[in-house]
């Protein structure tokens, strides 16, 4: 019963100091979202790519140079995968850019894994 209440407090308690996830509560989600292994890709692979693009920081929004942004924990680009409505965008993951921005990270998950489904996998990051 103690672990039972520990993991549902650690999951509620899933963003802290900010936005910044804990990588241990990172990793139980993306595990549980089936990302260990998806498209060849290791649990480690993916906890690398959100600490080198976001520090873990799940509402990081990032300016490029092009005019486009980049949104949450994987710095998903607004130009390709979502709609920020301020400038064109493809919308290949069908979402408004700030579902990015969720603590649930439920949609940042869901669009990180139809980019690396296609060409060039993580190397689109």
């Amino acid at each position: 019963m103690k672990v039972l209440l520990v993991c549902m407090a650690s999951y509620l308690l899933v963003v802290n100091g900010g936005d910044i996830i804990n990588r241990c509560v990172l990793a139980k989600m993306l595990h549980q979202e089936d990302l260990d292994g998806f498209e060849g890709y290791s649990l480690p692979d993916w906890l690398c790519l959100a600490f080198v693009e976001s520090s873990f920081n799940v509402s990081k929004v990032n300016e490029n140079v092009d005019g486009s942004f980049d949104y949450g924990i994987f710095q998903i680009n607004s130009h390709y995968w979502c709609n920020d409505y301020q400038s064109h965008s493809e919308n290949f993951c069908h979402m408004d850019c700030q579902e990015l921005l969720n603590p649930n990270l439920l949609s940042s998950i869901h669009c990180a894994k139809k980019i690396v489904s296609g060409a060039g996998g993580m190397k689109n990051w």
